[in-house]
């Protein structure tokens, strides 16, 4: 559940998904050139959609919801609050082995930009993000993994990203699913956009937003954490996750709390 947009599980399954994400950022901004006090948050609302058409082929809506950017320190006046762009697309199972507990799903979503600028959303052309997601069952210990590519439509407006995560979880119980992961993003190229519309810009959003930065190829983020699943009944499974960034300096994605819910049908 940590990252929820782009570690799509490899299962294709019907569930709405909602979703809470609070990122606190850090206190200090390193920037191309200084640093700047920061701190402050940035919230989601949001629910996922995911529809199984056939056994193997899923319909996934993997982005959507409202935005709260509410930063301090140096950038305490550019508050904002709006909606997400809409991501949508496909997942086909293409290995589904239960004796060996292996299963191997690659997939693709675009994103369309209809968010709100206020919150860094609706300003480009789009991307699309194309990832294979992989699980390994050892009896009730679980290896679950993904690599992604996001490719924007513009090169100038939104930068090219690798994304990769590893999930290890142990099902004690139906109640109580404990779960350690990792998650990374390496820039892949700069854009053209500036801190302000001037400054140079080192850094990503990663999971939510793309700003377009300037001086960011070949930066790398890692976050680390943890939480449990919980599966309260048949149609109720609730979560949550936190984690931390291990890279130093510290990113603007420093360190964010997810709580979910899902609920098949």
């Amino acid at each position: 559940m940590a990252n929820p947009i782009y570690f799509e599980d490899p299962r294709v399954d019907s569930e709405i998904h909602p979703i809470f994400m609070q990122h606190w950022l850090p206190s200090t901004f390193h920037y191309s050139g200084g640093t700047v006090p920061l701190g402050g948050s940035v919230r989601v609302y949001a629910v996922q959609l995911r529809a199984a058409l056939t056994e193997r082929l899923g319909l996934i809506a993997t982005k959507d919801g409202y935005i709260e950017f509410k930063p301090n320190g140096a950038l305490a006046s550019h508050h904002g609050y709006g909606f997400a762009d809409l991501a949508l697309g496909l997942k086909y199972v293409l290995v589904d082995d239960a004796a060996k507990q292996l299963i191997i799903t690659p997939g693709l979503t675009i994103t369309v930009p209809t968010g709100s600028h206020a919150v860094f959303q609706g300003n480009n052309a789009g991307e699309w993000n194309l990832f294979v997601s992989a699980a390994k069952g050892f009896n009730h210990f679980h290896v679950v993994g993904n690599l992604g590519f996001r490719i924007p439509n513009n090169f100038d407006d939104q930068t090219a990203q690798a994304h990769y995560s590893l999930q290890l979880d142990y099902r004690t119980c139906s109640y109580f699913t404990p779960f350690v992961a990792m998650n990374g993003y390496t820039m892949l190229s700069n854009g053209k956009n500036k801190l302000l519309g001037s400054v140079p810009l080192n850094t990503e959003m990663y999971d939510l937003i793309n700003f377009g930065s300037t001086d960011v190829a070949g930066r790398t983020q890692i976050v680390l954490g943890g939480g449990f699943r919980s599966q309260l009944t048949k149609k109720v499974d609730v979560g949550v996750a936190y984690e931390a960034g291990i890279t130093s300096p510290k990113d603007i994605f420093d360190s964010p709390l997810t709580v979910d819910m899902i609920l098949p049908f």
